[in-house]
């Protein structure tokens, strides 16, 4: 059964402007950025200096605790190992590779074992060994979160909602691979032992469907949940409360219902690392926007300049206003086009004019709109109130860090009030009240 989670909004979604190409471009930048932060936790130390040559594939970054590899995405040489521009508008510690364009690539191990001969700690071991993280946007180190849900889980999730407009990145996989993603979700099923497995979608991908209908009796035990296109159905709390009913209580993760939450892309990484043992060194990325000139999705390297996927799409327009990391309600925007693809990047968007951004002078109506479509069930014209006043102890009472960020408030606010942009700042002081 189908349930409405509250709240949402209907944007404009324009997918089909990235669709209409429907066969993937590949590119091989001249060199590759590889941050050794792309994921939730402890960034990851070299393991490699510059001169060293390089094999696509290799483990050039590693650490301990809360932390994943990084491997590079070409073959060629190490020729800098310094701080550089991030998406998340931050400088960040990054080996830097030039290509060789040889391609030259490091031994693959593959994994032809029956399905129910997989070792579950040898899963664990291959994802992590993989660098594989969440590919839905969070980058939390995917091997933690599934042991995290280890003997916690009755209901195991593939979210393909990707709801936020413009972003097609996850369509283009399921109408080209869905096989991987579905073999990722068996491979993820030996290791959590759910009673439930469900592939969530929205009606909007509807060649997708039509697809994952025609496999899906090859694969037993996998429903397919197609759900009402609505803005932010993708989200994970939203997710769940739709497809089981469950509500996440404030300060809860999805394990707290058992239920677990996965991206499709991040079930394709796994598939890729455990059966054809090939570490996560690229991923599908929409680039689209009115600012683009032939928006379509890519096969992109990590670590590929932003710049270079741009120029291979055609450029962008005289007049573009922004360039978006992800989409156009909680992407970054970017000063710097020099910023790598990460694990982390589904979208490059690119706009002539920020329809849903904030007004030179904007005014709180307290029309109560932002209320009425917030999914977490916040108040956020208090939210923004209580951050302009520095109130950190109303800011805790009003659950602000439960803020998932989606920009539903702001896309309907009529006075253009700087939401997200509040709430970011107002979550960053809670967080540093607690940590005192």
């Amino acid at each position: 059964m189908k349930r409405l989670f509250f709240g949402g909004i209907h944007p404009k979604y324009n997918k089909e402007m990235s669709t209409k190409v429907t066969t993937f471009h590949t590119i091989d930048p001249k060199q590759v950025v590889i941050p050794l932060q792309q994921h939730i936790g402890a960034p990851c130390k070299p393991l490699v200096n510059v001169g060293d040559k390089v094999l696509r594939g290799q483990k050039i970054g590693d650490g301990e605790g809360l932390c994943v590899p990084v491997h590079a995405s070409v073959s060629g040489t190490v020729v800098a190992i310094e701080p550089r521009p991030h998406t998340s508008g931050r400088r960040v510690e990054a080996i830097v590779i030039d290509n060789d364009h040889q391609d030259n690539a490091i031994p693959a191990v593959t994994n032809d074992l029956p399905l129910e001969q997989l070792d579950s700690d040898q899963i664990l071991h291959s994802i992590r060994e993989a660098g594989i993280v969440g590919m839905g946007g969070a980058a939390f180190p995917g091997n933690v979160k599934a042991l995290s849900a280890m003997g916690n889980v009755d209901t195991l999730i593939a979210n393909a909602c990707e709801c936020e407009p413009y972003i097609t990145a996850d369509d283009s996989l399921l109408r080209t691979e869905p096989e991987h993603v579905l073999e990722g979700m068996q491979i993820l099923r030996q290791v959590l032992k759910p009673s439930r497995l469900v592939l969530a979608v929205e009606d909007n991908k509807a060649i997708a469907i039509e697809k994952l209908r025609g496999i899906l009796p090859n694969y037993p035990g996998i429903e397919l949940a197609v759900l009402p296109t609505r803005y932010p159905q993708g989200a994970e709390k939203q997710l769940i409360q739709a497809l089981t009913g469950r509500e996440v209580a404030p300060g809860q993760l999805p394990v707290s219902v058992n239920c677990a939450v996965f991206n499709v892309s991040t079930y394709a990484a796994i598939y890729r690392a455990v059966r054809l043992g090939l570490p996560l060194t690229q991923r599908i990325v929409t680039i689209s926007g009115e600012a683009i000139a032939e928006p379509q999705n890519f096969i992109v390297r990590i670590g590929t300049p932003f710049h270079d996927l741009i120029e291979v799409a055609g450029g962008l327009h005289d007049k573009t206003e922004r360039v978006i990391s992800g989409g156009p309600m909680m992407g970054f925007a970017q000063s710097d086009l020099s910023v790598p693809v990460i694990k982390a990047t589904n979208s490059i968007l690119c706009l002539l004019k920020d329809e849903n951004g904030a007004a030179e002078n904007p005014v709180c109506l307290r029309c109560g709109k932002c209320v009425s479509v917030c999914p977490m069930r916040l108040q956020p014209l208090y939210m923004y109130r209580f951050t302009n006043a520095q109130r950190v102890d109303e800011l805790q009472r009003l659950n602000i860090l439960d803020c998932i960020e989606c920009g539903s408030c702001a896309f309907t606010c009529p006075g253009k009030l700087p939401l997200v942009e509040r709430f970011r700042k107002g979550k960053q002081m809670v967080r540093e009240a607690n940590a005192k």
